[in-house]
Parts: structure tokens; sequence; C-alpha cells
């Protein structure tokens, strides 16, 4: 899947005010870095980065934490948020760097 928007300006205004309106941001932080939620612009992708793992991972939500949006956004909203994380700079220091202690889940 590939994003159908162009990402001109107009689509990552709408991408940002959706990602706000929807408190995307909430979980994920001002600007996407990361807080409660990981960092949606680092680069580092749990389900896959390309345009259409993320929009299924909105769609359907993940475990663990990221509800499904799906049957509240509708298609064009979620490619405009999409537009709108591969619009955000990557940030000088990660906050993802280094995964020490972090407890393996996937196992359960």
């Amino acid at each position: 899947m590939t994003n159908p928007l162009r990402a001109d300006s107009a689509t990552v205004a709408q991408g940002s005010r959706i990602f706000v309106a929807m408190n995307c941001d909430g979980c994920h932080g001002d600007g996407a870095t990361g807080w409660v939620g990981p960092s949606l612009v680092d680069g580092r992708w749990r389900h896959g980065g390309s345009d259409g793992e993320v929009y299924q991972s909105v769609f359907y939500g993940r475990p663990r934490g990221m509800p499904a949006y799906g049957g509240i956004m509708g298609q064009d909203m979620i490619w405009s948020v999409i537009a709108y994380l591969r619009a955000q700079p990557v940030p000088a220091d990660v906050p993802t760097e280094s995964w020490v202690g972090r407890k393996d889940y996937s196992a359960q």
C-alpha cells in the first residue's frame, strides 16, 4: 500500500490537526517523538515502517496499547496522519537508542 495523498503542506497540516484531535500526541508525544507510546519519527518500527504497515497499525491497532482507529478515522484521515509523520524531522537525540533491560514480550 502506498499513500494516495500528496505530501504537500495542506495534507501535512491536516494530518497534524488529526494527530492532535485524535489524541495521538497523548501517547506518542508532541511531534510524534515518543512518550508513553513509541516515537513515530525515529525510523525504528516494531510492526514495520512502510506507509502500508503504518496504515495497518493505525487501522487495526496493535496489542498492548495501540487502539484500532479503522472504525473511527476514514482512509484519507489515516493517510493524512502518515503524511504528517513523514514530514517530521528525526530528532537529534533519539530516546529509544538503548533497549537494555527491556523485557521481551513477544514470546507471550
